[in-house]
């Protein structure tokens, strides 16, 4: 009798508990903090979400598809290079032509870097995709120190203020323009990763050769979420120009790419909220690290990261979802009409009924 109520009680409990409310609770966060923070906080707080959107277009292709990528700065420089040009060139500044502009740039680079890499006779390795987006990556930041149009070692400065209608946007509308935007990256990507879509791509994540086997194109799914994370580090990329005023060649680079991975890592791959919540740690501590000793701190962040990924592989996230929640469920439960859920079996053989 024990064994049939907490068959009964598992087959009733819903599927997700921890995620949605850890989604909600910091999206109550975001949206509130302007009203109770200092301005200076408040503005960290967008570069919080800005950069949570580039490292969620990390978790995309690493913690979903699973392509290492080492550039996904590449796309969220050219983003910010972009529409640095449009204002300094066009004087563009309009979110509505701007901000798609940026979009559009990480998505159409996505996909050149992605079929030069992904689409070709045989599949590539791990190692190639990786040592090709970080080439491409040092490329692009060597580019923009050595070229005068792109303002060279010292980048575009005076990016005119994001406008809307005309109207240029203040510390916080900015700030609920960048949370809009958050929400929906965020929200899109949840629904393509617990997709058939993205039932697809963790296949591709466990066991390449068999889904193709399956008769599925491998290059073609990872061409895709490529490209589709190209254009969110694209977007965040465009965001961040306006947020900081300028742009310079690092943004490009290496060291920001790493740095994005170092945030999935320690958030937790393949969660989208882990990687929320690595930016938002990992900056929080450095920001708090930075003011109390000044001279060590990056050592103490060092050694914080190293026994984070020691002891928790899976990431800090793992301390409050389960594997279960994690994997979740892809697509929609469809059951026929008038059939009955599958019955569960206790340890000793013995049918639980629903």
């Amino acid at each position: 009798m024990a064994l049939r109520e907490e068959g009964r009680a598992r087959a009733a409990s819903p599927p997700y508990r921890v995620l949605p409310a850890l989604e909600g609770a910091l999206l109550v966060a975001f949206a509130v903090a302007p009203l109770l923070l200092p301005d200076y906080l408040a503005t960290f707080a967008s570069r919080l979400l800005i950069l949570s959107m580039l490292a969620i277009s990390f978790d995309l292709v690493f913690g979903y598809a699973g392509i290492m990528s080492f550039g996904q700065a590449l796309f969220f420089g050219a983003g910010g290079y972009g529409v640095a040009l449009l204002g300094r060139d066009l004087g563009i500044s309009s979110a509505f032509t701007a901000l798609p502009a940026a979009l559009l740039i990480g998505l159409a680079l996505g996909w050149l870097v992605s079929a030069f890499l992904l689409l070709g006779r045989h599949p590539p390795s791990v190692i190639f995709v990786a040592l090709g987006t970080l080439t491409a990556s040092f490329a692009a930041e060597e580019l923009a120190r050595s070229w005068y149009y792109l303002g060279g070692q010292n980048g575009i400065p005076s990016i005119p203020m994001l406008t809307v209608g005309g109207q240029e946007l203040g510390d916080t509308p900015f700030y609920y323009l960048v949370l809009g935007l958050f929400v929906l990256v965020y929200a899109g990507c949840r629904a393509l990763t617990r997709s058939q879509f993205g039932l697809a791509l963790a296949g591709i994540r466990e066991q390449e050769a068999r889904i193709g086997f399956f008769g599925y194109r491998v290059e073609v799914f990872k061409t895709i979420t490529f490209s589709a994370a190209g254009a969110v580090a694209g977007l965040a990329g465009g965001l961040y120009a306006f947020h900081e005023g300028f742009v310079w060649p690092s943004i490009l680079g290496v060291v920001l790419s790493t740095q994005i991975v170092l945030y999935c890592l320690f958030g937790g791959t393949g969660t989208l909220v882990g990687a929320l919540l690595g930016v938002i740690a990992i900056e929080g501590l450095s920001y708090a690290l930075s003011e109390r000793f000044p001279t060590v701190w990056p050592v103490l962040l060092g050694v914080l990261l190293l026994l984070v990924i020691l002891f928790l592989p899976r990431g800090v996230i793992s301390l409050f979802v389960s594997e279960r929640e994690r994997v979740g469920d892809f697509g929609r439960r469809r059951r026929t009409k008038g059939t009955a859920p599958p019955e569960l079996v206790s340890p000793e053989g013995e049918h639980v009924p629903p």
